[in-house]
């Protein structure tokens, strides 16, 4: 709901703009996770690379738009609090998400994993390998951040 009231202050016109209340994105903001799994990273420092990734959409399914939207991912082993990695993703800009739309894909990759000199298909069977999870936050406009979803990340190798 939009309201707008006018105000006069000494023979000025004050245009007050009010964007109703703020939407909660746990339940206005639909996650739609498309793939998650190891990704690809080449080789560094001559040692084969893997990151955990996932790839969503989101859908607005409130009845707001909502604008400057973001994606906080933050990926953890399943076995430690500690944050392992992180991206930061714009979902919608100042144009923002209208109600009932949909984003693109996303897709938001960890900067740390594993390396190793096995073949990348054996490195997802080692016995030390530890699985990962991926928590999704997201904000819009000037909002605090909101946990939107965990997901576990897929023992699979993502080359593309």
């Amino acid at each position: 709901m939009r309201r707008s009231f006018d105000l006069i202050f000494g023979g000025c016109l004050l245009l007050v703009v009010g964007c109703g209340s703020a939407v909660d994105l746990k339940q206005g903001l639909q996650v739609d996770v498309e793939q998650t799994g190891w990704f690809d990273a080449g080789i560094v420092n001559g040692q084969n690379k893997l990151v955990p990734m996932a790839a969503f959409r989101l859908k607005n399914v409130s009845g707001q738009r909502l604008s400057m939207l973001q994606v906080n991912a933050l990926f953890r082993r399943v076995t430690e609090p500690d944050e392992w990695g992180s991206a930061l993703v714009t979902a919608a800009g100042s144009a923002g998400l209208p109600p009932g739309a949909t984003t693109d894909t996303l897709t938001v990759k960890s900067q740390l994993g594993y390396t190793g000199v096995d073949p990348r298909q054996e490195m997802l069977k080692n016995t030390h390998f530890v699985d990962a999870k991926v928590e999704l936050f997201a904000k819009y406009g000037s909002t605090q951040w909101v946990r939107v979803g965990e997901y576990p990340i897929v023992r699979e190798l993502i080359t593309k």
